[in-house]
């Protein structure tokens, strides 16, 4: 495995630990009253339905082009397709549901001033962003070093990653 690779590879786990770490810093902060705790449950219950529908539909659309894929442009595309969806859909999964978690939180902390808000405001989008990044990341060089270590060939490998035939 090249240098620059396990950079990538690295910077990665970097990005996934401080979304960790930022989940568990959100959670831990105070959810707000009551009525705050109810309007948070409802949106979260409203995100959920939204996501299980959403996915629902998409998940019968990832499976036919998946076939599809695999049939006209070969194995290792259609399992880098299955890898960018599935990362796809746990990032969105993830993402939403710590959004609809950080809007009490957020309103919670302004009861303490703008600053306090906004950092909990920032740190649940920012949450998201590195979610996408770490596990575009991994998908990407995880899977090309994956296909590398299999002795499949550069240009392969690179069409394998960017869906060249």
């Amino acid at each position: 495995m090249t240098t620059e690779l396990l950079i990538i590879l690295a910077a990665a786990v970097v990005a996934l630990a401080y979304g960790g770490i930022s989940i568990r810093w959100l959670l831990a902060k105070p959810q707000g009253s009551g009525e705050m705790q109810a309007i948070s449950l409802a949106v979260q219950e409203g995100a959920a339905a939204y996501l299980k529908r959403q996915y629902t539909a998409i998940s019968v659309v990832g499976i036919v082009l998946l076939g599809v894929i695999y049939y006209f442009l070969g194995t290792y595309m259609a399992v880098g397709f299955a890898i960018g969806a599935i990362l796809s859909g746990a990032t969105g999964f993830i993402g939403m549901n710590i959004s609809v978690r950080a809007n009490s939180r957020t309103a919670e902390a302004a009861k303490s001033g703008m600053s306090p808000a906004m950092d909990v405001a920032f740190r649940g989008g920012a949450i998201t962003g590195m979610l996408v990044v770490g596990l575009a990341l991994l998908g990407v060089a995880g899977y090309y070093a994956a296909l590398k270590m299999m002795g499949v060939d550069d240009l392969v490998a690179l069409h394998s990653l960017v869906g060249l035939a």
